[in-house]
Order: structure tokens, then C-alpha cells, then sequence
């Protein structure tokens, strides 16, 4: 899928794509935070049908509605074409030695080879975190790496 992006000066920026369906489809982040949806006529392209402007929240539950089930997906066909690549979910539990602490505190990639991908929290995907993202109990880390390496990563977060 091609996404076209359009500067729009004193504005923001416009990334814009056409669906399966033929429907042109727009996201408008404005330099202030705010971000409009657009969706354009179907019978004329360059008129806006329908804009709706979301607020920070709106935006990142629409983020999360349709993000967190596509990762789930990129995931699974990552492991069909991918022969010994495994992921697993793992709880950050009470007690944990990296409960409370940057999820770099834990330096899983280097003494394990696998990966966090995504931390779940409170039903929202903060997928790629980087190293300085605190982890808290009740979290669930996604890491990808093979059986024996995510095994490890899944003792480190519990006894560390």
C-alpha cells in the first residue's frame, strides 16, 4: 500500500492512501496536536466528505483498535516464514526485580538475543519500546526471539 505525504504549510502534514475498496482515506496532524480524519467522496477525490477531528485520546484509542490486532498478525506470519521464531507474552509480576525500572535495566537482547516488540499496558500496545520505557507489575511484555532465548528472558524478568 502507497501512502502519499503532503506538507502543508502553517498546517501540518497529510498522510493520505486509497483502500482496497478504492476509498481515499487522510490523516491530518496539525502542528498544534490536533489530528483530523478525513474521508473523501468516493465519486470525486478531492472533496472531503466527512472530517472528524480527534482529540490526543480519540486518536490513540483508534491507534489502539487497530493497531494492537495487526501486530498480533504481523506476528503470526512473521512465524510462518520464519522457522524456529517464537513469541510469547509475559507477565511483569508483583515482585519482579524490573518492576518500576527501564525496561533497559533488564539488557534482555544482549543476554538473551531475543526481543521485547510491545508492552501491553492497561489494554493499550506500546509497541518497539525503547530501553528507557518503565516496565510495571501487571505489564505484559511481547518478546520474539527463539524458544530457548525467550525462555531466558521470561526467568530474567522473574528472578533476574
Amino acid at each position: 500500500m502507497e501512502i502519499e505525504q503532503t506538507a502543508l504549510p502553517g498546517i501540518g502534514l497529510k498522510h493520505e492512501f486509497t483502500t482496497h475498496a478504492g476509498r481515499r482515506i487522510a490523516v491530518v496532524s496539525h502542528r498544534t496536536g490536533r489530528r483530523d480524519l478525513v474521508i473523501y467522496d468516493r465519486h470525486d477525490p478531492d472533496r472531503a466528505c466527512e472530517a472528524i477531528q480527534l482529540n490526543d485520546e480519540e486518536a490513540d484509542a483508534l491507534v489502539e483498535l487497530l493497531g494492537a490486532p495487526r501486530i498480533v498478525q504481523r506476528l503470526n506470519a512473521l512465524h510462518r516464514e520464519v522457522e524456529g521464531l517464537v513469541s510469547v507474552q509475559l507477565p511483569i509480576l508483583e515482585g519482579s526485580p524490573y518492576a518500576d525500572r527501564p525496561m533497559g535495566d533488564a539488557r534482555v537482547r544482549t543476554r538473551t538475543g531475543a526481543s521485547i516488540v510491545a508492552v501491553v499496558r492497561g489494554g493499550q500496545v506500546h509497541a518497539s519500546p525503547t530501553p528507557d520505557f518503565p516496565l510495571a507489575s501487571g505489564d505484559v511484555v511481547v518478546v520474539v526471539g527463539s524458544p530457548e532465548s525467550t525462555t531466558a528472558v521470561a526467568d530474567i524478568l522473574s528472578n533476574g
